[in-house]
């Protein structure tokens, strides 16, 4: 498989991303040896990581069509990773023509690809930025002139929270969103999970020591809690394979848990 075959300014292609390793478990071209070298680690260990990343991207694109049903229509994509196909705004406008979708990611990697969607589609912006950042975000001046916070937001969190520490205050970074929000707006999270098979787990953190992809591990109940001031819709906080699956399929090693909350009335803190 060719590697990119243009570096973006302030990439170093020997340091490994998550967003890379998953573009390649999804079956993409646009990651590094390094990312390629990851993943082959953990499928060694957990040979079905690809069928839980494609889970994980099924989750994400029926649950996106959930709530643009449900009468969202604008959306902001957090962490939202390389475009893969269907991507958040293909399944957004599907539903509800006219939805707008805000691609965020601090990898410039993922950014020089949103700008290409920008050529092709209209109601989708693109910015370089830190979720972990979340005043950043919303003071964003495209962010800010795009999208109407009086009226509900899909907030997407899919894959990324487990690579924010608990030092970098998880729940605090969804409660500044959150305290944006609209009522009737849709918080969509998913994180891999500390009742992932152990060995899963320790050769995740080895692959990726020492690199922005080290990830915190937490536990159903800890995630559960991010959810704080959303109802959760049905299935509730499940592993991403049994959200609303159209077949049935079995567990894997590295236990991605997912779910979609609805915000009902506006949360103070």
């Amino acid at each position: 498989m060719p590697e990119l075959t243009r570096v973006p300014a302030g990439v170093d292609p020997s340091v490994p991303s998550s967003a890379r390793v998953y573009d390649h478990l999804l079956g993409g071209k646009d990651n590094f040896e390094v990312d390629r070298a990851v993943a082959a680690r953990l499928l060694q260990v957990a040979p079905d990581t690809r069928r839980v990343a494609k889970a994980s991207r099924r989750f994400l694109i029926s649950a996106v069509r959930h709530m643009a049903l449900a009468g969202v229509q604008q959306f902001i994509d957090l962490g939202a990773g390389i475009p893969t196909s269907p991507s958040v705004h293909e399944a957004a406008t599907e539903v509800r023509p006219g939805a707008k979708v805000v691609y965020v990611d601090y990898d410039p990697v993922v950014k020089l690809h949103n700008d290409v969607i920008l050529a092709v589609g209209e109601g989708v912006i693109s910015i370089q930025a830190d979720l972990r950042d979340p005043a950043g975000v919303l003071g964003d001046s495209q962010v800010t002139a795009f999208i109407d916070f009086s009226e509900p937001v899909g907030l997407l969190l899919a894959g990324v929270m487990h690579f924010v520490t608990d030092e970098e205050d998880p729940a605090g970074i969804i409660r500044t969103f959150r305290d944006r929000m609209a009522p009737g707006s849709h918080l969509l999270l998913s994180q891999a999970v500390a009742e992932s098979d152990p060995e899963a787990l320790a050769q995740l953190r080895a692959s990726t020591a020492g690199s922005p992809a080290q990830p915190t591990f937490r536990t159903h109940e800890e995630v559960l809690a991010l959810f704080d001031g959303f109802d959760l819709v049905e299935p509730g906080l499940v592993p991403v394979q049994d959200w609303r699956p159209d077949l049935e399929e079995p567990p894997t090693k590295l236990r991605i848990e997912g779910g979609v909350g609805v915000l009902r009335q506006r949360a103070h803190r």
